[in-house]
């Protein structure tokens, strides 16, 4: 949108697109921008951005200095890359609509190993066997896992129940105050969409190179797992593949094959709240092996898109122009210009920004 097209200003409401990379988390990216939007006259009417300044320099923030809402339309782990929804003003209305809406995904999984955040950045819990898992096997599983399922978030996130973690209860031996209620969810579509076989452990060859994670989970942790696991499961209450999977996940064995396992990459079409890690690591003890996330992209959400490609952002803005802008201003360097030129992030969002009024 050009600049001559803004029939007044401030802008009441902004919603556009964001090419997250992977690595940062979304909260203190939103940090870093908001000094920026609350600064900046396409947003902010001048008693806002002095309010602004004067809240920077003294590091008394509050909640909103100088009173530009912001907020997100679905947040990213920090491993993911891809579409980061943004609302500006009274666009942050409209951000509910993202979040319940669906998304789509595309995730690679290391097979042979089970995490326990699910992902790369967590800790092995269990090695499996994974040299009997073909594609076709992969391929096979996944229509039970297509259409209208139950999920449950990994065991050992920050699931809480009056406070407290899952584990908790497990630990001090406490009785859950409730059943687990698992999140009902609707696949649209899931596809594999590639196969890689690793490359030999030293050297260097064909195929991908993605290793376990270092770390391994201590046994005492182990058994903390699995007594919150047979605490979930006696309750009875996740229907479907991941009630059936949970319950089985007991018998699972222990083994640890040599070489470097292949990876699966899944596109899947997913509604709002979905766990893509819970489904990929169900889906790995569904060919009787173990599989988590190694690289996750949020390629589709309503009417923004990205591909996985550093160079190709789609609709949304690359991250790197606002990374160069929060350092600048860090540095004390360039903030929005009081003339009528714009400065090169506040251009970046007017080309891509729907306004809202």
């Amino acid at each position: 949108m050009p600049k001559a097209a803004l029939p007044y200003l401030p802008v009441p409401g902004a919603l556009f697109a964001i090419a997250k990379p992977s690595g940062p988390p979304c909260m203190p990216m939103l940090d870093g921008i908001k000094p920026l939007i609350n600064q900046s006259r396409l947003f902010n009417d001048p008693a806002g951005i002095e309010v602004s300044k004067q809240a920077v320099k003294k590091r008394r923030f509050k909640h909103r200095p100088g009173g530009v809402k912001i907020g997100q339309g679905g947040t990213l782990d920090p491993l993911a890359d891809g579409v980061l929804i943004m609302g500006i003003g009274k666009a942050t209305k409209l951000l509910q609509t993202h979040l319940d809406g669906p998304k789509t995904y595309r995730a690679t999984a290391l097979l042979g190993a089970e995490t326990d955040s699910y992902d790369s950045e967590g800790r092995v819990v269990r090695t499996a066997p994974w040299k009997h898992v073909t594609r076709q096997q992969i391929e096979g599983v996944l229509d039970r896992f297509r259409g209208d399922i139950a999920q449950l978030p990994p065991i050992y996130s920050a699931l809480k129940m009056d406070g407290k973690p899952l584990y908790w209860y497990a630990r001090e031996g406490k009785k859950l105050p409730r059943p687990i209620e698992p999140r009902k969810v609707t696949v649209f579509s899931l596809e594999c969409i590639d196969w890689q076989e690793g490359a030999p452990i030293e050297g260097e060859g064909d195929g991908h190179h993605f290793n376990f994670p270092a770390n391994r989970v201590p046994d005492q942790d182990k058994e903390t797992m699995k007594a919150v696991r047979q605490l979930i499961v006696g309750e009875g209450n996740v229907p479907g593949v991941a009630g059936e999977l949970l319950s089985e996940a007991g018998d699972l064995p222990e083994v640890e094959e040599q070489g470097r396992p292949p990876t699966f990459k899944v596109e899947m079409r997913v509604s709002g709240g979905t766990y893509v890690r819970s489904l990929i690591h169900d889906i790995g003890h569904a060919v009787g092996s173990a599989a988590h996330v190694v690289t996750l992209s949020r390629i589709q959400q309503g009417e923004y898109h990205c591909e996985e490609q550093p160079g190709d952002p789609g609709n949304c803005v690359p991250w790197s122009v606002f990374q160069k802008a929060i350092e600048e201003h860090h540095a004390g360097g360039t903030l929005p210009a009081a003339s009528g030129e714009w400065v090169e992030w506040e251009e970046a969002i007017l080309d891509k920004m729907k306004m809202v009024e």
